[in-house]
């Protein structure tokens, strides 16, 4: 009943909805559209069209480089970071890279030059020098002074002029065009130098002692003896040798043997003997390094410190090293760079482990370091270690106490070692029998020799 009743009533409602008339809204205005001027469509449609353009001269740039071999994944960074480049067509990029190629320069340092400075890539420039390198002879035949001599040129916008000056010099005094690349490569600033102050330098060379026909050799040997000044560096320098005790005739002996010594600081010679001063080693070690006097070993410390000092300790840890183990001092710089290497690339160890452990520079490579490292690699990889073991633990252990805990538990560990494995006879000193040679002579006694030892005897009583 109750749903017959909701019907009715809806039925009701309807009909009377659909008799009665309704009120319309009223009719909505007309819409209104702006008036679109026409300058409107050309400021929309512009700067999409510059896009496409730049995009375009991008990826006409991008596809020359990588030609060249430059990395795929630097181009956009490469070409965002130098806009100027989008203000050279890629067939004036092409002309550039052709003689940059021309100049005999390697790809991957191509790469580099234009990465580090990629306003060389500008064709006017690379023109101008070529003729002038080619005008010397240097076309294509030293590329690696030619990239840096180029890179300078570029950012202090210098032309070929100081370039052919500085070289005319240099022939003038003897200098053979290999050396010549040699001092250009290592100290491109020359290019910056004028006339008058070249021939001062060299002059001052040749007035403390190195022949003019043994000048070639001392550049060759220290191409960057240019790049100190006589008044502020050189003269000095002098001094505080002759303040340290040496004389003339020693030091321009040791300077026609090493040029090198040009290139010590003020001060580093006087810090280098101090350190000699003060060592406390065994006196076969001392007379090794003062073998040739303390000028020598003084300059023999400032190397090995010069070569700690590049693998990332500083001087004052460098010093150190060589205060605790002053074997370095004898040994050959290749010898301890060798071993560097072994500690940070093959070890994974920081340099700075010999500062505490320095020893392990003075030990032997092939017979020592290697062959425990292997032992503890192997075992470390067998899982045969409690513990982990550091540089102190490897190095500070004698040998004998290194085989008794490492190797001879473990017999396949005795070939790697080598020394004290049961394969290896161990020679000893002297041959059998040798000490029958130094027993002394038996003497039967004489008559003689019995009346003496009487009255020897008496004569006490």
């Amino acid at each position: 009943m109750a749903l017959r009743g909701r019907v009715r009533v809806l039925t009701r409602a309807t009909l009377h909805h659909l008799t009665s008339t309704p009120k319309l809204p009223p009719p909505p205005p007309p819409p209104t559209f702006p008036t679109l001027k026409s300058h409107s469509v050309s400021s929309t449609t512009a700067p999409t069209a510059s896009h496409q353009s730049h995009y375009r001269k991008q990826i006409s740039l991008a596809n020359v480089l990588q030609r060249y071999g430059f990395p795929t994944s630097q181009l956009h960074s490469f070409l965002t970071r130098h806009s100027f480049l989008l203000n050279i067509t890629s067939h004036e990029l092409e002309n550039s890279l052709g003689v940059l190629l021309k100049l005999k320069i390697p790809q991957k340092s191509l790469v580099s030059l234009i990465s580090d400075c990629p306003g060389v890539l500008e064709f006017e420039f690379l023109r101008k020098w070529e003729m002038g390198l080619s005008e010397f002879g240097f076309s294509g035949a030293y590329p690696m002074m030619i990239m840096n001599v180029l890179e300078l040129a570029r950012r202090f916008q210098l032309d070929p002029d100081g370039f052919s000056r500085s070289v005319k010099v240099l022939r003038g005094f003897g200098v053979t065009d290999g050396t010549v690349s040699r001092v250009l490569e290592d100290f491109p600033r020359v290019i910056m130098m004028n006339e008058k102050e070249m021939h001062r330098r060299i002059e001052f060379l040749m007035v403390i002692g190195i022949p003019r026909n043994e000048l070639d050799r001392v550049f060759r040997s220290f191409p960057s003896i240019l790049r100190f000044g006589v008044e502020d560096r050189l003269k000095p320098l002098l001094s505080e040798f002759g303040d340290l005790g040496f004389s003339e005739d020693l030091i321009r002996k040791e300077i026609v043997w090493e040029p090198r010594i040009l290139g010590m600081e003020l001060g580093e010679l006087s810090r280098c003997l101090e350190l000699l001063r003060t060592l406390k080693c065994r006196e076969p070690v001392k007379e090794k390094i003062f073998i040739k006097g303390a000028f020598r070993a003084g300059f023999e410390v400032k190397l090995r410190v010069d070569c700690l000092c590049k693998h990332g300790l500083i001087r004052r840890e460098a010093f150190k090293v060589l205060w605790k183990e002053p074997r370095l001092i004898i040994y050959e710089i290749e010898d301890i760079e060798k071993k560097i290497e072994f500690l940070m690339h093959k070890m994974k160890l920081n340099v700075g482990c010999l500062v505490d452990v320095p020893e392990y520079l003075g030990v032997n490579f092939e017979k020592q370091i290697v062959p425990r490292y292997n032992v503890i690699e192997y075992l470390r990889g067998k899982g045969g270690l409690g513990f982990e073991l550091g540089l102190k633990d490897l190095i500070k252990p004698s040998r004998l106490r290194f085989y008794n805990l490492y190797v001879k538990p473990y017999p396949e560990c005795e070939k790697m070692f080598g020394r004290f494995s049961g394969g290896v006879e161990v020679k000893s000193q002297h041959p059998v029998g040798l000490w029958k040679l130094f027993k002394p002579q038996l003497h039967s006694d004489s008559k003689e020799d019995v009346i003496n030892m009487k009255c020897f005897m008496e004569s006490l009583g």
